[in-house]
């Protein structure tokens, strides 16, 4: 059995790759910007390890023998779904792999936002750390006594809530599924933008999740919040964002995502001090890799042996 690998791996992700495959599974690695060789590689494969790159109607066409998208991840909104179900390709996902790294990298961002990193950071490196106008820590602050709002109460929001309580934070959480956790009160998104210091995004993107925080939800928040967006970037429509970033109706911003990806150079967000920002890594750590590879190459099993994948999305 044949699988291809569209990512730009690191040596020791190869060497992973290379020392956890089983023998009669072929790994194929190839670069997401190596446009050729990959579709020269789908033509024989009947599994494709997907990242981030879409999986379009057109890949998956060019892909006779496929018989697998395995997401490496949660989100599938980068995949045609129609296409692969129109061949019958099954499609599954990995829930739980990523999100101690996703629930870590939510903490490092509100702990930076709050307490100014990247601006402190570049002052000191500059020699000016010292020389800071008193004024500029008026603008800093903790995370204990602050009301945490988590938007979307799956696996990452039930493994930051007790981190947040720990902090002395207090949890507020909405989710379409209910919310039934120690430490956290329920409550509509409504009253979370309202009352929440720090409003976190963790829903997939849908098309009824789509700009959910646009300029009449972010008009809601606190004067002086901060929103945190390890999620989707489509989640929130940036514009508005950038308004209120400016205006100083925000605080600040920790993301991960953006609507388009990669973030071009003249996305404004990235033009703002008060905006933290990451390369869409909230979920890239050895130990995920790890864990994901071990799915996976179980799921490459199972369909070679007509088995239903674990975690099938259809």
């Amino acid at each position: 059995m044949k699988a291809v690998l569209q990512y730009r791996a690191s040596p020791e992700f190869c060497r992973m790759i290379a020392a956890e495959a089983p023998e009669w599974l072929s790994v194929c690695v190839v670069d997401e910007t190596d446009t050729a060789r990959f579709a020269a590689e789908m033509r024989d494969a009947e599994v494709l390890l997907h990242v981030l790159e879409p999986v379009t109607a057109a890949v998956i066409a060019a892909a006779p023998r496929l018989r697998l998208i395995q997401k490496i991840g949660v989100g599938v909104d980068t995949i045609d779904l129609e296409a692969a179900k129109a061949r019958n390709i099954a499609v599954a996902n990995m829930p739980g792999t990523n999100s101690r790294a996703v629930a870590e990298l939510t903490i490092m961002l509100m702990l930076a936002a709050l307490r100014r990193l990247v601006f402190l950071d570049k002052a000191t490196r500059s020699g000016r750390g010292w020389k800071l106008e008193p004024a500029q820590f008026d603008q800093s602050g903790e995370l204990a006594g602050r009301v945490v709002g988590l938007v979307g109460f799956g696996r990452v929001g039930s493994l930051l809530a007790p981190i947040l309580n720990a902090f002395g934070a207090t949890v507020l959480a909405t989710d379409k599924t209910g919310v039934t956790a120690t430490g956290v009160t329920e409550k509509s998104l409504g009253d979370l933008l309202g009352e929440a210091d720090i409003v976190s995004l963790h829903v997939p993107l849908t098309p009824q999740t789509e700009n959910m925080i646009d300029a009449r939800a972010l008009a809601r928040m606190k004067p002086g919040s901060v929103l945190i967006n390890t999620a989707r970037g489509g989640l929130v429509s940036e514009p508005a964002l950038v308004a209120a970033l400016k205006s100083g109706h925000l605080r600040a911003a920790g993301l991960d995502v953006f609507a388009s990806e990669p973030a071009p150079a003249d996305n404004k967000l990235l033009g703002l001090e008060n905006v933290i920002v990451t390369p869409h890594v909230s979920w890239l750590t050895p130990e995920t890799l790890a864990r994901s590879l071990h799915v996976a190459f179980e799921n490459c099993r199972r369909v070679r042996d007509g088995a239903t994948p674990k975690n099938k999305v259809f």
